[in-house]
């Protein structure tokens, strides 16, 4: 798994971005670029986009990254989400804020023909996953959109849907900004896991940070990487 670090302050932020994503998209660096200049070190995960085994490939390496430091704060998108609400953490552990958690399929996934699909053996691309600039966000570059993965491995499916079966209990210190109409996870998925005073409810596409509303919401963004969901 590919690890990029970001600005020299003290408080670091460990971002473990979504299936696809990569540091250098135009969208992530426009966060990136907010933490850092809030003060943060921020050392940003890039999830492998076919896997066979969501422990080994997704799980240990961000794991093994945290248990080694003495403070950190986590910061997750989509995929990311699912990876770090399965991370074991401790008092190392300072706030721990989800943006748009892949916690669920999306309801146009939940049907015979994608579960029979993710059964497969296969570790190879076949899947349609094609993403839209509407669905992604309207702020999403050509770049981002033309790079963005447009076949998924029935493995890579296959270890989400496990990881989403066990997913440990929310932690009522976490905050969670979402959109109830995401176009890419299930937005119902995620108010059923967090407590509404945990939640932020955003518009326009699946990634926050690419959306139009990305203005209207960073201060919060930042209040809650910072305090938690206290801040909210």
């Amino acid at each position: 798994m590919r690890r990029v670090d970001y600005g020299g302050g003290d408080d670091r932020i460990v971002f473990v971005l979504g299936w696809g994503n990569r540091p250098e998209h135009d969208g992530v660096q426009w966060l990136i670029d907010r933490l850092t200049d809030a003060g943060y070190r921020v050392s940003a995960f890039e999830l492998p986009r076919t896997i066979t085994d969501f422990e080994r490939e997704y799980l240990a390496p961000v794991q093994s990254f945290v248990d080694g430091l003495d403070d950190y704060r986590l910061l997750s998108h989509s995929t990311g989400g699912l990876v770090a609400r399965h991370l074991d953490t401790d008092s190392s552990l300072q706030t721990r804020t989800y943006l748009s958690p892949w916690w669920g399929f999306h309801a146009d996934l939940q049907n015979p023909l994608v579960s029979l699909a993710a059964k497969l053996p296969v570790s190879t691309p076949i899947l349609p996953a094609e993403t839209t600039r509407a669905e992604l966000g309207s702020l999403a570059s050509d770049a981002w959109v033309a790079d963005a993965p447009d076949y998924a491995a029935p493995t890579f499916l296959r270890e989400a849907k496990r990881a989403q079966n066990s997913l440990p209990p929310f932690d009522d210190r976490d905050a969670v900004f979402y959109n109830p109409s995401d176009p890419i996870v299930s937005g119902p998925t995620i108010e059923d896991h967090t407590p509404e005073s945990n939640r932020v409810a955003f518009s326009d596409g699946h990634e926050l940070f690419n959306s139009s509303a990305r203005d209207d919401h960073i201060d919060a963004v930042l209040a809650a990487v910072r305090d938690g969901a206290s801040a909210l």
